[in-house]
């Protein structure tokens, strides 16, 4: 089930440059920033916001066009998403912070992190790929991955109403064991996703990806990020590639495979996944 977040924690809405950014806000201490991808949106944090809220400031939004934030035009290209984090962190008062990533998240805290390289602390990145990084083009040539290039009218039209076959596509082919999905969780993230509005902005997420991995050569190109970074992989999906790929980026990378579990890490094996996360923020 999805789990509701600590009490005390409270939500903003967030205004950045082209956005407004509905963010969970709560605790007090050194900050972290926890960043979603699709198939889920920031509720999928809540177990690790009641790990950490005691000792740190949690701040969960919704990426631009996802969740509860609005659903701009443009700028889901990631570069752009990336100072969404930065704006909001500014309105916050936070200068710096620990970062938590996992899936499209990954592409905006990589865009946050190169673009602000002071402003992240440490970083853990969790079972997807950075676009143009790596071995992205072979990335791209995986059947499992069609969905990258699937968007457009007709395509919204398919999945308009259907909204919950097609997630349903993601969370079964994609974990490790399609029942750690339960149906309420199924039934939460398919209405979110079946607001007006959140499906095109998700394929626009995708659609961004050409200009995505332009962006990231240009900023691998200025060096590699120094921070410390824990790269994690589901063992029945990215695995130890997770390491190898940020190795490309960073300079500091632990890695860490989450055993019996598929890509849906928080879902599959939150307990694991809480531990891994939280000992390396320690």
């Amino acid at each position: 089930m999805v789990q509701p977040f600590p009490p005390g924690m409270r939500v903003e809405e967030i205004e950045t440059d082209g956005a407004t950014i509905h963010t969970r806000v709560g605790g007090q201490g050194p900050a972290v920033v926890m960043l979603h991808g699709f198939g889920d949106t920031g509720d999928m944090w809540a177990p690790l916001a009641a790990a950490l809220v005691a000792s740190r400031t949690v701040v969960v939004p919704d990426l631009r066009g996802m969740g509860l934030s609005c659903h701009p035009e443009r700028g889901y290209d990631k570069t752009t998403q990336g100072q969404d984090v930065a704006r909001l962190l500014d309105r916050l008062g936070i200068d710096k912070a620990d970062l938590v990533t996992h899936d499209i998240g990954n592409m905006v805290g990589y865009a946050f992190a190169a673009q602000y390289p002071t402003r992240v602390t440490r970083w853990v990145v969790m079972d997807a790929p950075l676009p143009g990084i790596g071995p992205w083009d072979e990335i791209l040539t995986s059947p499992a991955l069609w969905h990258f290039n699937f968007r457009g009218p007709d395509v919204e039209r398919l999945v308009q109403g259907r909204e919950r076959i097609y997630l349903d596509r993601f969370w079964n082919e994609l974990s490790a064991t399609p029942a750690s999905i339960d149906e309420e969780t199924r039934r939460h993230y398919a209405a979110l996703y079946a607001r007006p509005g959140a499906m095109h902005s998700a394929f626009e997420q995708f659609a961004a990806f050409a200009q995505d991995a332009i962006d990231n050569k240009a900023f691998a190109a200025k060096g590699k990020l120094a921070m410390p970074v824990l790269a994690i992989g589901a063992d029945k999906s990215f695995g130890t590639a997770m390491a190898d790929a940020l190795r490309f980026v960073a300079s500091n990378v632990a890695g860490l495979v989450i055993a019996n579990s598929g890509h849906w890490l928080m879902e599959e094996q939150p307990a694991a996944t809480v531990a891994a996360i939280t000992g390396f923020l320690k």
